[in-house]
């Protein structure tokens, strides 16, 4: 009866052995195969004022040990607030089983999470806004497949308030033009109308479609007795960064002597006296960290939302084209400087 005991224990000890055995076996392929596993990236830039994510995205990207070509492989396709074209992008990178999916602005983002409904790929997106978009649940949970890198709108348009109140602390009467329809306005012009009882301005939100549309109105406005205008200001859509549509608005600013800014743009002669966005690269860079937390497979849905971080640009040759002297404190706050 002992020996049969004995032959029993050691079968078992055996059986356990060669289980064990076996599943470090299976662990070890399963390794093996993710660390062979070449990760495709659909990357969707739906505004050319915001390229440099993209190259924030890459750097860091090689600086967390992905090697393009060898690990990794990017489909990176380039709009401007081109919604057909974007949505057919988002297609391909479906057709194409992409692992994940890298979007920017706002626009793109949500196109995005549309398109891909029923797929099982992460969305991450990049410099869009939360606010009144519907992109996630809540920033500290995001839900479903996606999470990304929040574009702060409502705080950065009130900091452009601040700072064009102290380049012009006279100013009562601010013009804030938008593209009409862009899901990320609403958020901006709601934070900034609710200073006006606090600070005594004004705020005149005007939307339009292109640059035509808005030399049509400064036309009629430039007959009027009074402009109305103090200062033109800027908050975070496509309109103020598209080139012929700004040199329409410096061009009526600089005849009147209307102080613009809020967005940095420059573009030939004319440019803008300054600009607060969220810091671009950086942006690129933050969504490359979530983006290596992702493709180690933790669900996307599950990660916090981060917040871009602010940058601000000032153009002193601008400044001085308006008469404004730009105060030595600012100046100092500030993380590039234009000067001829």
């Amino acid at each position: 009866m002992l020996r049969f005991r004995q032959l029993k224990h050691r079968y078992q000890m055996s059986f356990l052995i060669v289980f064990l055995i076996i599943c470090l076996s299976l662990v070890s392929c399963s390794e093996t195969s993710k660390e062979n596993k070449t990760f495709k990236v659909g990357i969707l830039n739906g505004m050319t004022y915001i390229v440099d994510i993209v190259a924030g995205f890459k750097a860091e990207m090689t600086t967390l040990g992905y090697i393009e070509g060898k690990n990794i492989v990017y489909d990176i396709h380039y709009t401007n607030f081109e919604p057909d074209k974007e949505k057919q992008i988002l297609k391909k990178f479906i057709t194409d089983k992409v692992d994940l999916i890298l979007t920017c602005p706002t626009e793109a983002s949500m196109s995005a999470k549309a398109v891909t409904k029923g797929t099982n790929i992460p969305i991450l997106f990049s410099f869009a806004f939360t606010e009144d978009t519907g992109l996630v649940e809540s920033v500290s949970k995001p839900g479903g497949k996606i999470t990304g890198v929040r574009y702060p709108g409502p705080d950065i348009a009130i900091k452009r308030l601040e700072i064009m109140l102290e380049l012009v602390p006279h100013a009562k009467k601010f013009w804030v033009p938008y593209q009409r329809g862009y899901p990320s306005v609403n958020s901006q012009i709601l934070a900034l109308k609710k200073t006006e009882a606090l600070l005594g301005i004004m705020i005149e939100d005007f939307p339009a479609d292109n640059a035509a549309e808005l030399e049509a109105h400064f036309a009629k406005r430039s007959k009027w007795e009074n402009i109305g205008i103090d200062a033109i200001l800027f908050i975070a859509e496509p309109l103020a960064v598209t080139a012929d549509a700004f040199v329409v608005m410096d061009k009526f600013a600089i005849k009147h002597k209307i102080p613009i800014g809020g967005a940095m743009i420059i573009v030939d002669d004319y440019g803008s006296i300054f600009g607060v966005s969220a810091n671009i690269v950086k942006t690129g860079e933050q969504a490359a960290i979530i983006a290596d937390k992702i493709l180690k497979g933790t669900p996307a849905g599950t990660i916090p939302v981060i917040s871009s971080e602010n940058y601000l640009e000032i153009n002193y040759n601008a400044a001085k084209q308006f008469g404004i002297e730009i105060n030595e404190g600012l100046l100092s706050q500030a993380d590039k400087i234009y000067r001829k």
